[in-house]
């Protein structure tokens, strides 16, 4: 008999192989994170814009960032929300293949910012006279462009030829998300070409991301230990540690992830290390920055105290009209 194949219109996402009850706890857990996730996003990129005091580049890297991690979150987590809420794990053929693109875009973009920001540092600690020539508006703006702009032509090819494969037979994704391996595991094609690419496309944005993030830091830990002072060097330490400590979590979990050359037979142990980037990371990247940034703990400290003195403000005004309605 000649076989009938029916072509693929949606995907079941197949999640975590756990009960309804764990499905309920991970989606209470799972929603204040993401709630957090934005609010602290949110913060950061208020302060950069409201305070004159973090117009620098830094500041102008860290608010891009910030943006980058609100998007990049809200591409998985909304949807891992409402499958655990609901039950129904169901995502159509183009929603898939829209969510495949969207995070391994702001992915990549992440990592050529994350180059950028090394960058910066590498300027304003190596060479501090030239600081403001070398990082000048243009520069800031061309680099953040860049990450935009070219990642987003350069992930656009390869998510097109896997829109194009014939998905004919099983139609459950191995993941919580679509991701570009389950996808491969599903076609019914010849997919070596492919998987070529995205491993050859993954490791060199990866492994050229960490030798320039390593030659800048190579730099700026000799420059620090020139600097005759402690209290020198333990400042210039401080302004690299927050992008140091979200550059070793970033790229350490996504070249666990993604630079194998056979990402069909790591479904299973990459599913606990994607969440940790999709989820995790954007969580902590703006409580890193506040908790290691002096600068951004004043302006903090500043915009509460300001808050608390309107609200005891406006506390005293409702009272004492409550006490003149009252005489």
């Amino acid at each position: 008999m000649e076989n009938q194949t029916t072509t693929v219109t949606e995907f079941v996402l197949l999640g975590f192989p756990i009960s309804r009850k764990t499905e309920l706890l991970f989606f209470v857990l799972l929603l204040p994170t993401y709630l957090m996730t934005l609010l602290g996003n949110i913060v950061i990129i208020y302060l950069v814009v409201s305070h004159s005091r973090l117009y620098t580049p830094m500041y102008f890297f860290l608010c891009n960032l910030s943006i980058l991690d609100i998007l990049f979150t809200s591409v998985i987590s909304p949807r891992i929300l409402d499958d655990l809420a609901t039950g129904h794990k169901t995502i159509s053929f183009a929603g898939c293949i829209t969510q495949c693109y969207f995070h391994f875009f702001l992915g990549t973009v992440e990592f050529i910012l994350l180059t950028s920001m090394s960058y910066d540092r590498y300027a304003a600690i190596c060479n501090p006279l030239r600081y403001s020539t070398i990082m000048n508006p243009s520069v800031c703006t061309g680099l953040v462009l860049f990450s935009w702009v070219g990642d987003f032509l350069s992930v656009l090819f390869p998510t097109i030829l896997i829109s194009k494969l014939p998905f004919c037979g099983s139609n459950i994704i191995n993941h919580y998300f679509c991701d570009s391996g389950p996808l491969l595991a599903l076609a019914c094609a010849d997919t070596t070409s492919i998987e070529l690419m995205d491993f050859l496309l993954s490791s060199t944005v990866i492994i050229f991301s960490i030798i320039l993030i390593g030659y800048s830091y190579a730099c700026i830990f000799m420059t620090i230990l020139r600097i005759p002072s402690a209290s020198g060097r333990k400042k210039a330490f401080n302004t690299c540690a927050s992008h140091l400590t979200i550059v070793v979590i970033a790229e350490g979990i996504t070249a666990f992830i993604y630079v194998t050359p056979i990402q069909k037979e790591t479904l299973e142990i990459n599913k606990i290390p994607s969440v940790l980037s999709s989820v995790v990371a954007p969580f902590l990247n703006p409580f890193i920055y506040t908790l290691c940034n002096d600068t951004v703990q004043g302006i903090l400290r500043e915009v509460w105290v300001g808050f608390r003195e309107v609200l005891v403000g406006r506390g005293r005004g409702l009272l004492s009209r409550v006490s003149k309605k009252d005489h």
